[in-house]
């Protein structure tokens, strides 16, 4: 198992820099792990102090794409991504990982992000994708004003 920062609705996942750009810890053997391994498992708690969730619309720097994860623990459980389309695995872990508090931020995102007529494979809305990471830098929390 490895710890992480944050994981995306797709299962990509950010072991190193905090809000994308400082860095928390170096990469150290999770990237020989998650591609030799058997399993390659990542953890964190869903979100931090209820300001910060750790499942994210898009992870704002990439150690490990969704093709090296295959299991993501909360404390809601660990779902089994692996055979899972990039559409089902966001659909798993908002559903069965995410913190009560902000699966429906992801449950709107994901499906506004799922009407667009372009990238239908891992759909996501690009003028906000990184928006729950520029809300906190601005105001301390993930959430919007009127969710915190």
């Amino acid at each position: 198992m490895n710890g992480m920062i944050e994981a995306d609705i797709y299962g990509n996942v950010n072991s190193t820099h905090l809000m994308g750009s400082r860095i928390q810890n170096g990469i150290g053997g999770s990237g020989d792990f998650a591609r030799n391994g058997y399993l390659s498992i990542f953890m964190a708690p869903s979100a931090k102090k209820g300001t910060i969730s750790t499942i994210v619309p898009m992870v704002s720097h990439v150690d490990h794409t969704e093709h090296d994860v295959q299991v993501l623990v909360t404390e809601y459980g660990l779902p089994d991504l692996r055979w899972l389309s990039p559409r089902l695995r966001a659909q798993l872990i908002i559903e069965e990982r995410a913190s009560p508090e902000y699966k429906p931020l992801l449950v709107d995102y994901s499906s506004r992000s799922e009407q667009l007529l372009y990238g239908k494979h891992t759909p996501h809305l690009l003028t906000e994708s990184l928006g729950w990471h520029n809300r906190y830098l601005r105001i301390g929390n993930m959430r919007p004003r009127e969710e915190s």
